[in-house]
């Protein structure tokens, strides 16, 4: 990096916290049993490692001032007073440091010993949460030692020489990063089946926290991940879990020390479990993609206005703290595939089933319509490479031979013998009806008749140029279908309908049923390779699916130039990668360009780090700068918003793919055709740097 791209590191825009994250972590500090100066001591270690992190908010274990499994100990007034005296020591030395603490430890309230989690911010004791729902079963034995706070609402209770906020009904919110508002419960208050972190993410709060203990079994590990991922999930918000690890008594129990942060029911980080030393989980949560994604979510709404708006009866703890400005990284996982399956252990059955949604969607619609075959435009290129074979598959669970389908390559000006080779070798392969129709004579007849200059021998490619061969295609598509009593089989995607990339009308906008409406290029690409390398398609035609994937995309309308270079489809409109990374973000989620480019240069900057997909070609991963993020995120806002949407308008019938999303006018997205991008151009302009 040269010294002005490192100066322009400065720039707010690669600071986290100015696109609405907040970092936090989990922490299984060292701990000795009844140790309480011991265990003072350890919290305000990781205090400090955490504050050297950048981490905003810090959650520990439950009861980890004097430790969870000292049973009868907690009654003890000597011990008691010492968790109180060690709690004012922490809010001292908490005024240096920049983590927001949750601190597990038993408190005095009137006549009853509590449960509790202590939030400390910047020298401030902002308030304390009892814990609601008490174990008293199997070798849990809370009742014996603590009173339920399940009650406890509108409360205040006196700790370490300061009268705070006390119940079960505080959100806490901060003063500096905006949505960042956090509700604390405890352990098995989430094995409740009410968890009370439901009413505190009904009253607003985007983070939700768990100090917990929870002893380990076999299995129980998943059942922590179940919990915090359902909760997470029905929610819409991030769940913060921490238990306690190495140094609590093993006198009947084992401890693991797992600590979980999930955001919208996905795991961004977890810690090592059963860790001799003390652990840090760190991940930085989105709270703004959060709020957004409530604010698309109606059954929320409805939700909290049913539970009685908790958030007109909870109480607001707001708190300042002193977040670090600046570029900090980025801690969480960010796909640079999106729509692409990203889970290892489970990538088969994802491929399996976005395959099997399309696969399902054209043999219903072939039932409904009666047809005699399937009628489609095989070119040699991706898209309609993936909706034969699905048209294949369906023709193969229908019981119906593959003849069914009718299969016509149709050369033009500038189709090369290699795709126009593979979209035959391809057609026998899979043993359809195949036939070729050159649409050459019929192009240059309609070029003469409409008074275009190529038919005169000049050498003119424009879009006129262009869309007459498009839309010949389609035109005979529908002829044929015609006449042999079928439906034309759509290939065009939905990174192409996102971009505008196709002929409207009578061109490759339309179709009967478009069976890859819902699914962009990059999964596309990688259905392809799947169905390639697996067992139903790699013997007939593995190595021909292979070959097409190796091929440049383009759409191959005009003639390639002197020095033999032909139309690049991603020369002109851009990566796929990228716009297909810009489109999840903007469109399931509505997020700014300036934070879609925040996030595009973390996932691209650097192709040595992150992931990348199961069995993505090593010589393709390539890292795109910031300026070259910037010039695409611009030109796609152009086409996304201001110029493709008319085509989206008035597109065939096709099956939703992604939880990502699709473009029809009948699902996901509704937009008017004559909107402007000024709004998006503008934000862009004024937020992200030229370079960095």
């Amino acid at each position: 990096m040269n010294a002005s791209a490192a100066a322009d590191r400065s720039h707010p825009f690669f600071s986290l916290h100015e696109h609405g994250f907040v970092r936090v972590a989990t922490s299984t500090p060292h701990v000795r049993p009844a140790d309480v100066a011991f265990n003072r001591d350890a919290i305000l270690a990781e205090v400090r490692r955490a504050h050297e992190a950048h981490v905003d908010l810090l959650v520990f274990p439950e009861l980890c001032l004097s430790a969870y499994a000292i049973d009868d100990l907690h009654l003890q007034g000597a011990l008691i007073a010492a968790v109180d005296a060690a709690l004012a020591e922490i809010v001292a030395a908490s005024a240096s440091l920049s983590p927001v603490l949750l601190v597990g430890a038993a408190l005095v309230h009137g006549s009853s010993l509590y449960n509790c989690a202590v939030v400390i911010a910047h020298g401030k004791l902002l308030g304390v949460v009892p814990k609601s729902f008490l174990p008293n079963y199997r070798e849990f034995y809370e009742k014996r030692w603590f009173a339920s706070g399940k009650a406890v609402r509108g409360q205040s209770i006196t700790v370490a020489g300061q009268n705070v906020p006390f119940g079960v009904d505080l959100v806490f919110a901060s003063e500096v990063l905006k949505d960042f508002r956090f509700f604390v419960e405890i352990c098995e208050d989430v094995w409740a089946p009410t968890p009370p972190s439901t009413l505190g993410a009904l009253a607003g709060a985007t983070i939700l926290c768990n100090l917990s203990a929870s002893n380990i079994t076999i299995g129980k590990s998943d059942e922590r991940h179940a919990l915090c991922k359902a909760q997470s999930s029905r929610t819409s918000a991030a769940y913060v879990y921490c238990a306690a690890g190495h140094g609590e008594s093993t006198t009947d129990l084992a401890w693991d020390g797992q600590g979980i942060v999930y955001e919208l029911g996905e795991c961004l980080a977890q810690s090592e479990r059963f860790a001799l030393e003390p652990q840090l989980c760190i991940a930085d949560i989105d709270c703004e993609r959060i709020v957004g994604d409530r604010l698309r979510l109606p059954t929320f709404a409805d939700a909290a206005e049913l539970a009685g708006s908790p958030a007109q009866t909870f109480r607001t703890v707001p708190f300042r703290h002193a977040p670090v400005r600046g570029d900090i990284g980025l801690q969480r996982p960010i796909r640079r595939f999106p729509f692409v399956p990203n889970r290892p252990e489970k990538l088969d059955a994802d491929c399996y089933e976005a395959f099997n949604i399309q696969v399902d969607g054209l043999m219903r619609r072939l039932e409904s319509t009666g047809s005699k075959s399937m009628v489609i435009g095989i070119s040699g290129g991706l898209d309609s490479t993936h909706a034969l074979i699905v048209a294949a598959r369906a023709c193969d669970r229908l019981g119906l031979p593959r003849t069914f389908i009718r299969g016509y390559t149709m050369p033009g000006f500038a189709t090369s013998e290699g795709t126009k080779s593979n979209a035959w070798k391809l057609m026998d392969a899979l043993g359809i009806t195949a036939e070729e129709i050159d649409i050459r004579p019929a192009a240059t007849r309609m070029l003469e008749d409409i008074g275009h200059a190529f038919a005169d021998g000049e050498p003119v490619y424009d879009v006129t140029f262009e869309n007459v061969q498009a839309g010949l295609r389609t035109d005979y598509l529908f002829r044929l279908a015609s006449q042999h009593s079928g439906f034309v089989i759509g290939t065009g995607d939905l990174s192409e309908l996102a971009l505008g990339w196709c002929t409207y009308g009578v061109g490759d906008q339309m179709s009967h049923y478009a069976v890859n409406a819902g699914v962009p290029k990059t999964l596309i690409q990688y259905l392809i390779r799947w169905c390639a390398d697996g067992e139903d398609f790699a013997a007939e035609a593995g190595a021909i699916l292979h070959a097409i994937l190796d091929t440049e995309i383009s759409p191959e309308l005009v003639p390639a130039g002197a020095d033999g270079a032909i139309q690049s489809t991603e020369e002109k409109i851009g990566p796929y990668a990228l716009n297909d990374f810009f489109l999840h973000h903007i469109m399931r989620y509505g997020q700014t360009p300036s934070k879609v480019a925040f996030l595009a240069w973390h996932a691209w900057h650097d192709a040595a780090q992150g992931q990348w997909p199961d069995g993505y070609p090593a010589d393709r991963r390539v890292a795109y700068d910031l300026p070259v993020i910037r010039a695409w995120l611009e030109k796609f806002l152009r086409r996304f918003f201001a110029f493709s949407q008319f085509k989206r308008s008035a597109i065939p019938n096709g099956p939703k793919v992604s939880s990502g999303g699709a473009l029809s006018p009948r699902g996901d997205w509704r937009a008017p055709s004559d909107a402007r991008a000024e709004v998006w151009l503008a934000e862009l302009d004024a937020k992200v740097p030229l370079e960095g």
